[in-house]
């Protein structure tokens, strides 16, 4: 065994004396300028995490921001039909160039490349973490002041890809009201932590079923626990949402731009405001 030089920035040895932690972001594409990249997380499915991203991202982009979205979702991507684009991405000389939805929000996802918005993407782990890098690297985002990443669920390949890949600002995590999801959320948070990424705040979604009729509101998911999670980790509660089945309906038909009031306006303004306002 050689003695190690304690030169590690030339030494391509795997060891638990290193003494910088080795930088895995990737250049953006050429043609891209982002200002910030805040990625959307839960730590698990069914949450209602992609509404939540593109409801964030229309918001956004309400506010005259430039915005993009990119489906890290690779194996169950929602964000085209939600701004209801069908259109294939094309390419050009400088890479992948992104569809773009009726409001301006530019897109890319595994959707838009697939010969049918059905086929199924049956890959494993390596190839679609390296799918998500190619979503920053060769895609020509252009202006952005704002990328949002609509993350798949759990702290697995993709989410570790995305937070060592890209130079994430920060992370959102949506959780919804049973204690055991609190419990799960609490593991994704932990690996933005983990991975030196400031974790934003929270959002509750399906946080209660307001009646059209009487105007009261009923928890269908059980009581509320995000206030408690955020008091537990630290952590801002941005937003509670309600269970809307217009805002559903909005998304399958493809007319989440169209749905008012946006649920995230006031979250989309916070993350907007100048630092120290």
């Amino acid at each position: 065994m050689s003695q190690c030089s304690n030169e590690c920035g030339s030494c391509g040895a795997s060891c638990g004396e290193r003494r910088a932690p080795q930088d895995l972001r990737r250049p953006a594409n050429a043609a891209s300028h982002i200002k910030k990249v805040v990625a959307v997380a839960s730590g698990k499915g069914g949450v209602g995490k992609s509404t939540v991203t593109c409801s964030l991202a229309a918001a956004m982009a309400a506010r005259g921001k430039r915005v993009g979205v990119l489906d890290a979702d690779i194996t169950g991507p929602s964000v085209p039909r939600a701004f209801g684009v069908h259109t294939r991405a094309t390419g050009g000389e400088e890479g992948l160039i992104p569809a773009v939805s009726g409001g301006g929000v530019k897109l890319m996802s595994l959707n838009l490349l697939t010969q049918q918005e059905t086929d199924p993407v049956v890959w494993r782990g390596p190839v679609v973490a390296n799918a998500v890098r190619q979503f920053w690297t060769d895609v020509v985002w252009g202006e952005l002041d704002y990328l949002f990443v609509d993350m798949p669920p759990g702290t697995g390949d993709v989410p570790l890809t995305v937070f060592q890949s890209l130079p994430v600002d920060g992370a959102i995590v949506v959780t919804a009201p049973q204690t055991l999801v609190g419990m799960i959320v609490t593991k994704a948070v932990r690996m933005a932590e983990m991975m030196k990424v400031p974790v934003l705040g929270l959002v509750e979604n399906y946080s209660y079923f307001q009646c059209p009729d009487c105007g009261a509101r009923h928890p269908i998911f059980g009581q509320s626990t995000i206030d408690a999670l955020g008091a537990q980790l630290s952590l801002p509660v941005l937003a509670k949402l309600p269970l809307d089945p217009a805002l559903s309906q909005a998304m399958d038909e493809g007319r989440l731009e169209q749905y008012a009031p946006n649920p995230l306006a006031e979250v989309a303004a916070l993350l907007d405001a100048p630092e120290g306002a």
